[in-house]
């Protein structure tokens, strides 16, 4: 069917049709462009949450991704990246292949359209405009006709009078014959006319009108493919990113498999782990007769008995902080000894660790610079060999100074490694208990409650704690007998004790000893009457009186 045939009479709704089309086209192209809008702001809001949630660098969630459960919720994160880049990806490719394709081919389809309209028009006016003169001529020819008939009579008339002269009939003769040749001639033009417009109407209704509408015709069918393949191609934009989504979807799916909890249990008790042995038995304590009471090293009392004093019955022990704990905000002491063993162990292990890569990178350097100090020698003229001496010199010093710092964090390391208690039935049974041989004095362990991140903290509904000294600290050394002297000690290294029950010793001091270390890294110290507290054992150097009373061998 075509439209030249069919709807050659209808110009003016093919033209309303067609303009219909195009606003149809351009409607289509502001939904594909708000589509791309909508894919560009989910995109950037998935990347946005993905920030939002990803750890902060140098920060305590780094070291929550430890755990399987947050490095699953990390790769989902990541998965989630990757997802907004696809979205990204819907809104270029729509952008691409459809909103500019369709954007000019709508320009080309209105100048094409504007172009056959043009023609339409150009092809009405001129047979309206021949239309016109064919009516022209015909009420010429009409007139003529009526004018020559009107002669006619008039001349018979004047024939048949006989009162009429025969110079007036003449002259009324001449006449008639005059407007018979005008409406001859207006006939001849008329035929002439009509012949002519005939032939350019039957052009103009079966081929320059069809031509042109089978062209709008073709245009506006062209319209209706190009916007079908639009449609397809907007599906197919979608369909080709469905693999990736499907593999970031499977990649979430394989994070949330790869959750261990078992795993994660363990890094608890590696992370929170202290080392201390639980408390023993607490023995009974008979008031009925005197009698010493004797108390197991992990026992919960804070009680000392050490052979001169006994604890005043009903009397009110205040609760006492473990020497290491800061009551400021500042830094640990540089050998973490205000951390449990095995936290302390851990973070020793660690720096270590870091001094080790930092003095492996120092090397790097210097095998790089001493190759290039070697091609400068073999080639003077591509540098100067001394001008790499000075960098050398300088690495060599900060190698020695890490090598020095390592040596100083793995003696404490070796330390903290020795003095662990073994986990065996048998060191459970005799956690903390010194042999018969040597109990004059009774070894008293202190421990509080750990906190979650691995330090200690007093706990405050409970007033006794883990084998904390009897003797208090602070406003408590007038209630009970000072402790005797068991040996002397010489200070190593500066201490500035800033945590309760600690002393500030400067190095070089000498200073009295009234209990050795029990293995926890701190040994008690006097320096005189008034002043007496805790400090760290690998900053002393002890020399112990054998001969004193509650004194006993130094390992």
């Amino acid at each position: 069917m075509s439209w030249g045939t069919e709807l050659w009479d209808q110009f003016d709704n093919l033209e309303k049709h067609t303009q219909w089309g195009i606003d149809v086209l351009e409607k289509y192209i502001k939904f594909v462009k708000e589509r791309t809008e909508i894919e560009i702001s989910y995109a950037k809001q998935l990347r946005n949450l993905s920030k939002k949630y990803q750890p902060k660098k140098n920060s305590k969630e780094e070291e929550e991704y430890k755990y399987t459960s947050c490095r699953a919720f990390l790769a989902t994160l990541n998965e989630m990246n990757d997802y907004a880049g696809q979205h990204e990806l819907i809104s270029e490719n729509m952008t691409s292949q459809i909103t500019a394709e369709l954007a000019r081919f709508v320009q080309e389809l209105k100048q094409e359209r504007k172009s056959h309209f043009h023609d339409g028009r150009k092809a009405q006016q001129y047979i309206e405009t021949f239309w016109k003169q064919l009516e022209a001529s015909k009420r010429r020819f009409e007139r003529d006709c009526k004018e020559a008939d009107r002669a006619q009579q008039y001349f018979e008339k004047m024939d048949a009078d006989i009162n009429v002269t025969k110079a007036d009939v003449e002259k009324a003769r001449q006449q008639a014959q005059i407007r018979h040749q005008m409406a001859e001639d207006s006939k001849a033009e008329y035929s002439s006319v009509l012949q002519k417009f005939n032939h350019d109407q039957r052009e103009h209704y079966h081929t320059h009108i069809p031509n042109i509408f089978q062209k709008i015709q073709e245009m506006e069918e062209r319209r209706i493919v190009r916007i079908g393949e639009c449609m397809k191609t907007y599906a197919e934009v979608d369909r080709q990113v469905i693999p990736i989504i499907g593999k970031c979807l499977d990649g979430i799916t394989k994070a949330a498999e790869s959750i261990d909890q078992k795993n994660d249990s363990l890094l608890v008790i590696e992370a929170f782990k202290s080392g201390f042995e639980p408390p023993g038995d607490i023995d009974f304590e008979d008031f009925t007769q005197p009698m010493k009471r004797t108390v197991s090293e992990s026992s919960l009392s804070n009680s000392r008995w050490d052979g001169k004093s006994e604890p005043r019955p009903g009397s009110k022990s205040k609760g006492k902080l473990w020497p290491f704990i800061k009551k400021n905000k500042g830094g640990g002491p540089e050998d973490f000894s205000n951390l449990p063993p095995e936290q302390r162990r851990k973070k020793l292990q660690q720096k270590v660790d870091e001094l080790n890569k930092e003095i492996q990178k120092e090397m790097d350097q210097r095998d790089a610079l001493t190759k290039m100090k070697d091609v400068y020698i073999k080639n003077p003229q591509m540098g100067d060999a001394a001008s790499v001496d000075h960098k050398l010199a300088e690495l060599g010093q900060n190698m020695e100074k890490l090598r020095l710092e390592a040596q100083k964090f793995e003696g404490w390391l070796a330390e903290v490694e020795g003095r662990l208690p073994v986990r065996t039935e048998q060191s459970r049974r005799q956690s903390g208990m010194y042999d018969t041989q040597n109990t004059s004095a009774v070894n008293n362990c202190a421990q509080d409650r750990e906190s979650p991140d691995g330090s200690y903290t007093e706990e405050p509904s409970q007033e006794s704690e883990m084998k904390v000294p009897v003797t208090e600290f602070d406003d408590e050394f007038d209630d009970e007998e000072p402790l005797p002297t068991i040996g002397t000690c010489k200070a190593l290294y500066t201490f500035e004790g800033q945590n309760e029950g600690t002393i500030s010793v400067m190095e070089g001091e000498m200073l009295y000893v009234i209990e050795e270390d029990k293995g926890d890294g701190w040994t008690r110290i006097r320096r005189n009457e008034d002043e007496e507290g805790y400090v760290p054992t690998s900053y002393v150097e002890v020399y112990l009186d054998k001969n004193a009373k509650g004194a006993m061998t130094y390992i």
